[in-house]
């Protein structure tokens, strides 16, 4: 795993973000791409935000359909605050390659980290639909699933102060679900698609969303960042 994305979550939870692409055949392929995608992840784990995202996008500019490139640019963006465009860039990506499981997974971190989380519940069985086995995902929908709870029992205890059941429950969840408990990872290197499979085998990044929003690779928590 890489350094922790710097994404944060706006709840008290946070999904994984992943960051790296786990579908070798659709990388740029040569091993000139290779030294690119492992460059511009470099420069993400150092905190050069800005450098990052030029060189992907004078990489973008040159492979406008490279998956890859074009997802770390999303996390780039997911980190970097401007949600709005890494949303807009994961859906293209959704589009171009519906057989990707990982923008979907990084989409329902930024959506959780808004407080979205109906929206993050269906886009992680949007993902869950193409890839079954991607325990990132899956691991990111029981942790919403967790938070869609607790909000219902915050509820019911609004109308049953008597109910010393919910106040367990709630408890026992907040200390689960407490931010320290999770975090963004990184994926690794995007070139290395087993090194990518955070929970299969990246980050990306919290969405991102348990690892939210945000950051550079898998929504611990709703992405990395």
């Amino acid at each position: 795993m890489g350094a922790p994305a710097r994404m944060t979550a706006r709840i008290s939870f946070r999904l994984i973000l992943v960051l790296a692409l786990s579908v070798a055949s659709l990388f740029c392929g040569a091993a000139r791409a290779e030294d690119d995608y492992a460059r511009v992840q470099g420069l993400l784990k150092q905190g050069q935000d800005a450098q990052a995202l030029q060189q992907a996008d004078d990489f973008i500019a040159a492979h406008p359909r490279d998956p890859q490139m074009r997802f770390i640019r999303a996390v780039i963006l997911g980190q970097t605050g401007h949600a709005d465009q890494a949303e807009a860039a994961l859906l293209q990506l959704t589009r171009d390659y519906p057989e990707l499981a990982e923008p979907y997974n990084n989409l329902a971190v930024l959506y959780a980290a808004r407080g979205d989380l109906d929206m993050a519940r269906q886009t992680l069985q949007n993902a869950l639909r193409i890839d079954p086995q991607y325990a990132t995902a899956r691991e990111n929908l029981g942790d919403v699933y967790a938070e869609l709870a607790r909000r219902a029992w915050q509820q019911a205890q609004q109308s049953d102060r008597t109910n010393q059941q919910l106040a367990g429950k709630i408890e026992a969840l907040d200390k689960l679900l407490a931010p320290n408990q999770s975090a963004h990872h990184l994926a690794g290197a995007p070139a290395e698609p087993a090194a990518s499979e955070p929970a299969r085998a990246a980050s990306g990044p919290q969405a991102a969303a348990s690892g939210a929003a945000a950051a550079a690779s898998r929504p611990a928590s709703v992405a990395g960042s």
